[in-house]
C-alpha cells in the first residue's frame, strides 16, 4: 500500500511540475507580446514626434531649451 501512495504522490508531483512549466511558457508568451506591442507603440510614438518637429522646428527647439533651463535648475539646487 505505501508503494501505490508513493507512485501516486510522484505521478501528482510530475504533473504539477508539467503545469508550472506550461504556465511559466505562457507567461513568458504574454510577456513578449507585451513587449512587442510597447516597442511598436514606442516606434509611433517616435514617428510622430519626429513629424511635430519637422514641422515646427523652433517650437521643438523652445521646448528643448526650456526643458534644459527646468533641469539645469533642478540639478543646481543640490
Amino acid at each position: 500500500m505505501e508503494a501505490a501512495t508513493t507512485e501516486k504522490l510522484m505521478a501528482d508531483l510530475r504533473a504539477v511540475v508539467r503545469d508550472a512549466e506550461a504556465l511559466m511558457q505562457a507567461a513568458g508568451a504574454e510577456s513578449g507580446e507585451r513587449l512587442q506591442d510597447a516597442g511598436e507603440s514606442a516606434k509611433e510614438a517616435a514617428r510622430e514626434i519626429d513629424e511635430q518637429v519637422r514641422g515646427n522646428p523652433w517650437a521643438a527647439v523652445g521646448i528643448a531649451a526650456a526643458a534644459a533651463l527646468v533641469l539645469g535648475l533642478l540639478l543646481g539646487r543640490k
